[in-house]
């Protein structure tokens, strides 16, 4: 895996992640399968903490400080399918917005990797 401290400053920083965090919102709020998910969610605030999440996979100069996956998603009965759409949105924002191939895919192991956090819980 490239060395994850480079991902964030190879991406571009914090107006890069703010950008396909942008981007991959604009794909996951027009996902009928996923629209239920976000039902009554304060956006602005889901926005902040993804950002934080990303920079933090990325290795950027900033801790995710919100809740555990397991806690933040407890209650939502979210489903093998809608993870993959997820993860299959941010890898596309990623790519979209000029994400070099093997830093799409060190950050997309990151997130796959807390499926089983995040899954049927």
């Amino acid at each position: 895996m490239p060395d994850s401290k480079s991902i964030y400053a190879d991406i571009g920083g914090r107006e890069a992640v703010e950008a396909v965090v942008s981007d991959f919102y604009d794909r996951v709020f027009d996902d009928p399968v996923l629209e239920p998910y976000f039902e009554g969610v304060d956006r602005e605030a889901l926005y902040a903490h993804q950002v934080q999440f990303i920079s933090a996979v990325a290795g950027g100069p900033v801790s995710y400080e919100g809740a555990d996956m397991r806690a933040a998603h407890e209650g939502m009965g979210i489903t093998e399918e809608a993870f993959g759409r997820v993860a299959t949105y941010l890898g596309e924002a990623l790519s979209e917005n000029g994400v070099a191939e093997g830093n799409v895919e060190a950050i997309l192991k990151e997130v796959g990797a807390l499926e089983p956090d995040v899954v049927g819980q």
